[in-house]
């Protein structure tokens, strides 16, 4: 039975294992971001009619209002209940219906069930929206804290903001397979992004390897999630790494060359994977006629864009585990000049990119430029490139936790740790990620059937 708000325990307690108010700067510059964030959530959802707003196309997928509703509903639920004076829930059904996976807090409702919560309406999640907005303003410029709860606040807020970050880009994700489902091939973004850029070269960056330092420590200035920490040391054998990101382009050949329909390729739970789901060609391909002399001309993508040809050129996206390990695989087996050509470790990836990140993120294709799709290199240039951005790199790392983990007291405990089973470790950020949300440490994690998210590749191979 859902308990009420008067008996319901304090969900957790922060302390010394997370930044605190000096980390996020004062009242003000907290308020504006709260603001930028809630309001950057809200033009994702702004195209959209009512109706694409309340459907949900898969269990794994979330309603547009439910992702506007659930955000808010982590403000009110872990921010205002601990902090507002006298507080009282805006509807107290709220806390059940936009609960996600949070056992501590209580009863959810069914997430395969979300595109039935017809009530409230979108109206309605939208003034819920701007009551809290606006009691979280008036809390924020409250001076009535004593310091040590001032940055426990601090705290929550910006987890909250990261959070919201993180809904923001399934937004985008879980509207895209939504409107890939309509005969219709809805646009969401009128204007599309690419124009015809000469391909880069694929080139083998050789990496030294050796101990490496990974990770974050949980006093490092700035924010930052639990499973990225603590910070240790790995030893890495001498490694070569891709300078660039897998392309559709190629992953065309891989197409044509039967690769969806040779088992010697697959992981045995993939081939099972691939035959049960028919699955053909990565996710949002349609083939428009048989294949002839200019196949490339055949094939077709649903992007946010509307249905477009596919360009060779841009990063390959919306693969799985599984589709990336074959493709590693079939390129080894059938190419020379890539012979041992694997998927990355994570720790591989982090040792590559993390001394220049801040380079690489001002290079980046992020939710920012709008683009919303995965883009070809714009640039020439010796080093890594794509490393932030265009899409998730798939590693063949295992999501679990780092020597010493800890994950988080009391509620916010479950934001990580309890998935550190059956999932794979992604590095580096997508077109739909904010640029302020990602960093050379994030991990981001899948189980290996997942397509919808903006996921790709980047390959490497052993040392010489």
């Amino acid at each position: 039975m859902m308990q009420s708000p008067a008996n319901h325990p304090r969900p957790f307690t922060l302390g010394a294992a997370l930044p605190g108010w000096s980390d996020v700067g004062n009242a003000a510059e907290l308020i504006a971001r709260y603001a930028n964030a809630r309001s950057q959530t809200e033009a994702l959802a702004a195209p959209l009619s009512d109706e694409d707003c309340l459907a949900q196309s898969m269990p794994d997928a979330s309603p547009v209002k439910w992702h506007l509703a659930h955000v808010t509903w982590f403000f009110e639920t872990f921010v205002l209940e601990q902090f507002e004076p006298e507080f009282k829930p805006y509807h107290p059904a709220y806390r059940v219906l936009f609960n996600s996976y949070y056992n501590a807090v209580g009863d959810k409702h069914p997430r395969a069930q979300r595109g039935l919560l017809t009530r409230p309406s979108l109206s309605e999640v939208l003034a819920w929206r701007r009551n809290v907005d606006e009691r979280m303003t008036a809390l924020m410029h409250s001076a009535a804290l004593d310091n040590a709860r001032a940055a426990e606040l601090a705290m929550l807020v910006e987890l909250g903001l990261n959070h919201e970050q993180q809904h923001q880009e399934l937004i985008l994700t879980d509207i895209k397979h939504l409107l890939s489902l309509n005969p219709l091939s809805p646009v969401y973004r009128p204007a599309w992004p690419l124009a015809a850029i000469a391909p880069s070269p694929a080139r083998w960056l050789a990496q030294p390897g050796g101990l490496v330092t990974v990770g974050r420590d949980v006093n490092t200035t700035g924010f930052v999630f639990d499973n990225e920490t603590p910070r240790h040391s790995q030893w890495l054998a001498p490694y070569d790494l891709m300078n660039r990101l897998v392309t559709h382009g190629e992953w065309l050949a891989f197409v044509q060359d039967g690769g969806y329909c040779e088992p010697r390729w697959w992981l045995s739970a993939g081939w099972d994977w691939l035959q049960s789901q028919g699955i053909e060609a990565p996710l949002y391909w349609r083939q428009s006629q048989p294949s002839g002399d200019n196949a490339q001309a055949n094939w077709h993508s649903f992007t946010l864009h509307g249905l477009v040809a596919i360009d060779p050129h841009t990063p390959i996206a919306h693969i799985s585990y599984f589709e990336a390990d074959a493709y590693a695989r079939w390129l080894a087996a059938s190419h020379s000049p890539f012979s041992g050509t694997r998927l990355p470790t994570e720790f591989e990836w982090e040792a590559a990119v993390a001394p220049d990140a801040a380079l690489h993120a001002a290079r980046g294709n992020f939710a920012e430029s709008r683009a919303f799709h995965p883009m070809p290199l714009s640039r020439a240039g010796d080093g890594l490139l794509q490393a932030l951005g265009d899409v998730w790199e798939w590693t063949s790392s295992s999501y679990h936790g780092y020597p010493g983990y800890q994950p988080w007291a009391g509620a916010v405990g479950e934001y990580n740790g309890k998935f550190m089973v059956n999932q794979y470790v992604l590095r580096g950020g997508s077109c739909a990620t904010p640029a302020s949300h990602i960093r050379a440490t994030y991990r981001n994690f899948f189980p290996t059937d997942t397509r919808c998210q903006f996921s790709g590749l980047r390959l490497a191979r052993d040392g010489g």
